[in-house]
This record gives C-alpha cells, structure tokens and sequence, in this order.
C-alpha cells in the first residue's frame, strides 16, 4: 500500500514551470513543465501529490495519453500499486485495438487502445499533462466506457482555468496540481 505523503506547495512546483511566449505560435504562453521533471524534488512531489489523491480508491489501472501522460501514468501507477495502460496514437499498438477519432481545431485525430486492455468494472485513472480544452481526455473516457471501465478520476499536471476544459467533465472527479488562470 502506498504511502501518505506531506502536502505539496504549489507556488513551489509552479517556480520549477518554465513559460514560454509565442510557441508554438505568437500570442500563446506555453508552460513548459520539463524544468520541473529534471528536478528530482519538484517532480517526486508532483506524482506524490497526483497519488495522494487517488489512495484509498481501489485503482486497478493508470491510463497515460501519448505522449506526455506515458511521463505521469507508471510513476503514479507505481504510487498507487495499480497496472498502466498506455493510450496511443493511430497504428502504434501491436494487438486488436479499440479506436475513438476526434475533432481537433484543426482537423481531427484518433486514440487507440487495446481492446483486452481494461476489464469491464475495472476502476481507473485516467492521466496527462495537461487538461486545456479537454478533446483529447474527452476521447479517452469514450475508450474508457467502450470496454467497460469504472473511471475514478481524471489527473492533470496542469489545467489551464481559462479553458473550461474541465466543464466537458462534470460527471468525474477532475484533480489538477497546478492552476493557471491565463
């Protein structure tokens, strides 16, 4: 069983963010978060505190969204004692797959997962880096219910509070570390 960890200063994890202007294109900030993974402290403290979260649910799975989410997923796996899934891209898992398309600004893309991947009433976690404007989580729930999985909760690095992409997710338990309201 996992460990209670000491709560986690936010502002902290926040000064380890790195921002970027104008990437990938002028007039967006980009909050680049791998200043704070290469610090051993910041980033043990931020799966320490996604895990804290989810301890004491039962959860059986951590799914991680390509790409990013495959950093979060098995360190918060591990935390929980649960097994990880990983959510691909088109045509990068080996065996029969479970396919979601979605629609993009612009244009659309797709996840896949494998089809024996989650057992009907498994409970799960589904985890990225960053909850925006929510499309591509909103696509991973829909894989989720397609085999039959019990989501726990949705966990995030990072939300962007002036998206509203946590609106999208009203029916689950959405669980962001760090806030950004611009």
């Amino acid at each position: 069983m996992p460990k209670e960890s000491k709560p986690v200063n936010v502002e902290d994890l926040k000064k380890l963010v790195r921002t970027v202007p104008d990437f990938p294109k002028p007039g967006i900030l980009f909050y680049d978060i791998t200043t704070l993974l290469k610090d051993k402290t910041g980033f043990a403290q931020l799966i320490d505190a996604l895990a804290a979260h989810y301890i004491g649910r039962n959860i059986d799975l951590v799914l991680g969204i390509e790409a990013r989410g495959f950093i979060f997923g098995p360190a918060l796996a591990y935390r929980l004692n649960a097994g990880f899934v990983p959510v691909r891209k088109p045509r990068k898992l080996p065996a029969p797959v479970a396919r979601v398309t979605y629609d993009l600004e612009y244009g659309s893309d797709a996840l896949e997962i494998h089809v024996d991947a989650i057992a009907p009433g498994q409970n799960v976690v589904l985890v990225d880096d960053l909850l925006a404007t929510g499309g591509t989580m909103e696509a991973t729930v829909k894989l989720v219910k397609q085999l039959g999985g019990s989501i726990a909760g949705l966990g995030f690095a990072v939300e962007l509070d002036f998206l509203k992409g946590r609106d999208r997710f009203k029916e689950y338990d959405v669980f962001s570390l760090l806030h950004y309201d611009e």
